[in-house]
């Protein structure tokens, strides 16, 4: 796949990693919180191969979700046509994972295969609906289905109501295929940007409602605009057009972090000034000046140092 989707992918996985929740939650039927803790492990393996030198194989991402137990999950994200190749590739980077991470006691190998899963960023006629892996050892056979997301299944308004923000950059791919109208018909197009204008006033919600942070929301717009810029690259106005609000959204949420910043800043000079008055109680500068009583007793300590 190109490697502005795998990128993009990656990074929203990884700086905003709470975002995963939901989404194995929706793949494997767990009932994760979202308060659990996940830690992940490197993307890089190498895979043995007899007479030549080891290969290199970079997943899209393994990590561990303690929850009521621990479970080892790896992902990988496609846009490429089906053709027996990701099967291939997915078991060699899960028995690679299992046997980085074995143990071996007595002479006994114990090697754990983790939960794998694939999102597929595009639909066609042979997508299937899974993989499965069947494994024949002199010990008997070993079989289990690998689910597939398929991205363009799912409506905005599933991926709102079920919370599946980190699928957001990857939207723009159930519209591909119409980039060509977008491109000349300018109803079409306006209809297109009201739906990212949407997308927009929703995460600004969430973020109101504290339910994602500003961090999160500027990594789901910048993201969303540079799998816009690579997948409509032969499509100026639909570029310009989407393209340019993601871009607009990213410097408004930069400039907006910035004046906020200017406002800590003019309540903490507030606040300084009324404790080196020294009338006034903890609480009521806290009160006056708008932040919480720890910020205030933080600048008390700092004053004292």
């Amino acid at each position: 796949m190109g490697n502005i989707y795998d990128g993009a992918f990656r990074t929203i996985l990884n700086d905003c990693r709470q975002m995963i929740i939901p989404v194995i939650n929706e793949i494997f039927k767990e009932d994760y919180t979202g308060n659990e803790i996940i830690e992940f492990h490197p993307n890089e393996h190498f895979i043995d191969q007899q007479d030549a030198a080891d290969k290199e194989r970079i997943t899209d991402t393994n990590f561990i979700i303690y929850g009521k137990k621990k479970k080892k999950y790896h992902l990988e994200c496609e846009s490429s046509l089906p053709d027996g190749r990701m099967t291939i590739r997915l078991f060699e980077y899960d028995a690679q994972i299992a046997l980085d991470e074995g143990e071996v006691i007595n002479e006994i190998l114990t090697v754990t295969f983790p939960n794998t899963a694939v999102l597929y960023l595009r639909n066609y006629k042979k997508t299937p609906d899974k993989m499965r892996y069947v494994i024949k050892t002199p010990g008997g056979t070993v079989e289990y289905d690998v689910p597939i997301m398929k991205v363009q299944e799912y409506t905005l308004e599933d991926i709102f109501s079920k919370g599946l923000l980190l699928l957001i950059p990857f939207y723009i791919f159930s519209h591909e295929k119409n980039f060509k109208v977008y491109n000349s018909n300018e109803q079409r197009l306006a209809d297109l940007k009201e739906e990212y204008r949407n997308i927009l006033e929703r995460l600004d919600k969430l973020e109101q409602e504290g339910i994602i942070g500003a961090f999160d929301k500027r990594t789901i717009i910048e993201l969303s605009g540079d799998v816009i810029r690579e997948i409509a690259q032969k499509y100026e106005n639909v570029q310009k057009g989407i393209g340019g609000m993601m871009s607009g959204a990213l410097l408004e949420t930069e400039a907006r972090t910035i004046l906020n910043r200017g406002k800590d800043e003019a309540k903490k000079e507030t606040a300084l000034r009324m404790l080196q008055d020294g009338e006034l109680s903890i609480d009521k500068i806290a009160k006056y000046s708008g932040l919480d009583v720890a910020e205030i007793e933080q600048l008390v300590g700092l004053r004292t140092v």
